[in-house]
């Protein structure tokens, strides 16, 4: 009886095993519609959005906590995107132009400033930040997978994705959204380049430095960053690279050399022993000598460095080093003798920035790299999926190449504009939902572009890259906000709208491009009828009679946006952002849209006003501008002085125009109980 016990107990057993194994075989693939890779701002960012739209997603991330690049970068530690506060507004989206941390969600009250209130704040807020944000929005993130290779595969429904992890588990999905950043650090090859540290390994306590002759190779932020932490402690600060330092302020793009970290270009131009330097990195050398004390007595102290020289390859002779001379530059300083960086450094430091990981991506879905950034960036679509891997996307830093060194699109002040443009060509794509749109009658035309230009911070951040499209519909229009301009010709294909035979608006934000003193005098136009000239941030209008195509944004004008329109529109840049003055910025944006729908605009404005008049105790700024001056309104003669049409402009008698030559006590009643209201509050 014990015998046939043990007997079906290790049957049982056996079963349970054999159950179990046959199961991992058939269910040891875990399948998704979405995967996203990286849970730092990008992948939470993109999370957000799926989990809203309740699709099936799946965050994976290798480290134990969100955000992990910020646990280490910048190394020392502080951030240089603002966190201004206190801006006088109550209105969140406008605030948002001015918060460059903060990721958008549902929740008015999950923003930056709950982890700091610094303007630039500590490194260290930002994970604790994304953490709250994972958490409070119940995001499905999933640690400690450490995805070490990509795959494309075909199946049932075309091609899919597997991302296999360090315990060999894979995760399959049909649509892959990658937003693992840069962390990669960048490297140029020359002779002597293993003798330099790395900006990811160097120590970051200035004390170090002390007394020391320092070359950093590297012009960016993590350069300059590096820089002025040692300003105070070494004996020289040198910088070396290609190009000479490109400011933020001069280009505006924030990617460029900021103001908080700039202070060795004042010890360099008032001449207090650091430098900046120009030179290809693949052409210079780098050697390694004892000093010559030590080197005649053979006695080494631990604590002295060896010192490194700077040579060019082209005064190097081949095979030459550490032969014939005590000094292994006497080649270059026989033809330069007051070569910039002819004495002996201490450290020589790498600060190149960052670059993408291909490595993880398997041949069948490894997007190619970008034509520009030397090749660290994935080259994408203008929709942001990665050329040549069809539903693999680009999300954050990594999807930077469309944008590069020309808007916001590598910040996450930018890109969580550009992940939520993704979400939506995806919703459409994939479920069928359209790019969301507001229907407006004409007549409410300009009054919502106004309040755009006043406040939206998407167009505002991601300058020249996104813009609204406004559909012209007769009568009514679509009002689609905040699409991927350089997609512009896929416009229907990607958002579900048509553009219909009345032609459409793009409504962009954009600098001017002409090289000025930007801090001399002249820098600004204020003058409405040169708004062409403006050089600060301001909006621009195109009007298209027909949606461009993929050959006229190949040839448009260098610089601009977008193709050549029909009509164009700018709007006079204001030194106060806001462009609401009545006769700089809403009288010429009125007869543009009256060009553009080829109707009468001004009743409309004046019906406004009287309604404000009504009911409101100050009427708007806009209502103090007489549009319809008491006395001026002819009755029956059907040419009523008011209604001048400007010129090149033609278009059919207006509602208004008609009930006022034909009812010209209603008309003069209107227009006298109009002032009355606006100037003594009674009529």
């Amino acid at each position: 009886m014990e015998a046939n016990l043990l007997c079906f107990i290790l049957f049982t057993l056996v079963g349970l095993v054999l159950t179990s194994f046959n199961d991992y075989l058939h269910n040891g693939t875990s399948h998704y519609h979405y995967c996203v890779l990286g849970a730092g701002p990008a992948g939470l960012q993109m999370g957000f959005f799926l989990s809203k739209a309740k699709r099936d997603y799946v965050i994976l991330e290798r480290n134990s906590g969100p955000g992990s690049f910020f646990n280490k970068y910048p190394r020392h530690r502080k951030l240089i995107s603002i966190n201004k506060i206190h801006t006088g507004r109550h209105n969140a989206e406008f605030n948002l132009r001015h918060d460059w941390n903060s990721l958008l969600s549902d929740k008015p009250d999950l923003l930056f400033k709950r982890a700091s209130g610094e303007f630039y704040p500590p490194a260290d807020a930002f994970p604790l930040y994304l953490s709250a944000f994972e958490r409070e929005l119940g995001l499905k993130v999933k640690y400690g997978v450490d995805v070490g290779r990509i795959r494309s595969v075909r199946s049932a429904t075309g091609r899919s994705y597997v991302l296999t992890d360090q315990h060999a588990a894979d995760y399959s999905c049909s649509i892959l959204l990658v937003a693992t950043g840069l962390w990669v650090p960048q490297e140029v090859e020359f002779a002597g380049s293993h003798l330099a540290e790395g900006y990811e390994s160097i120590s970051t306590n200035p004390d170090d430095y002390k007394d020391q002759a320092v070359l950093i190779l590297g012009k960016g932020n993590s350069a300059f960053e590096t820089a002025q932490s040692i300003l105070g402690r070494a004996s020289r600060v040198h910088m070396l690279s290609s190009s000479t330092v490109r400011l933020a302020w001069q280009t505006h793009y924030v990617g460029d050399l900021r103001a908080v970290n700039n202070e060795v270009l004042d010890t360099y131009q008032l001449k207090s022993l650091d430098g900046l330097a120009e030179a290809r990195l693949e052409d210079i050398v780098i050697t390694k000598q004892e000093e010559r004390g030590r080197k005649r007595s053979g006695i080494k102290n631990p604590e002295t460095r060896d010192k490194l020289f700077l040579n060019l390859r082209q005064f190097k002779q081949n095979g030459d080093e550490g032969k014939g001379s005590d000094d292994p530059r006497d080649e270059l300083l026989d033809h330069i003798d007051n070569f910039s960086l002819r004495k002996p450094y201490d450290r020589v430091i790498r600060c190149l920035g960052f670059r993408f990981n291909f490595s993880i991506f398997d041949s069948s879905a490894r997007p190619p790299p970008s034509e520009n950034a030397k090749g660290r960036l994935p080259g994408v679509t203008a929709w942001y999926e990665g050329k040549n891997t069809p539903g693999l996307f680009l999300l954050g830093t990594a999807s930077h190449s469309r944008d590069y060194r020309s808007s916001a699109g590598g910040f996450v002040h930018g890109f969580r504009y550009t992940a939520r443009a993704v979400h939506r060509v995806l919703e459409y794509r994939h479920h069928g939902n359209t790019w969301p749109s507001t229907r407006l009658m004409t007549t409410q035309l300009m009054s919502w572009i106004l309040k755009r230009v006043g406040e939206a911070s998407g167009p505002y951040q991601m300058f020249e890259t996104l813009g609204d499209v406004i559909l012209l519909r007769g009568s009514h229009c679509e009002y689609v906000e905040e699409f991927l301009l350089q997609a512009l010709p896929r416009f229907s294909s990607l958002s579900g709208h048509d553009v219909s035979s009345q032609g459409l608006i793009v409504l962009v934000m954009q600098y001017g491009k002409r090289k000025i003193d930007y801090l001399g005098l002249g820098r600004s136009q204020t003058d409405w009828t040169k708004a062409w000239k403006s050089n600060f941030l301001h909006p621009v209008l195109y009007y298209y009679d027909l949606l461009p195509t993929e050959q006229d944004m190949k040839t448009r004008p260098h610089g601009w946006p977008l193709p050549r329109p029909k009509a164009i529109h700018h709007m006079v840049e204001d030194f106060l952002t806001e462009w609401d003055t009545p006769l700089s910025h809403i009288q010429p944006l009125r007869r543009f849209l009256e060009h553009c729908v080829h109707s009468d605009l001004r009743a409309f404005s004046t019906e406004n006003c009287f309604r404000s008049a009504l009911t409101h105790r100050k009427p708007p700024l806009f209502c103090h501008v007489r549009q319809v001056p008491v006395g001026q309104v002819t009755a029956g003669t059907g040419a009523n002085p008011h209604f001048s049409k400007p010129p090149g402009i033609s278009w059919s008698t207006t509602r208004a125009e008609r009930l006022f030559t034909s009812h010209p006590a209603m008309a003069t009643t209107a227009s006298v109980c109009y002032w009355h209201l606006v100037t003594m509050t009674t009529c």
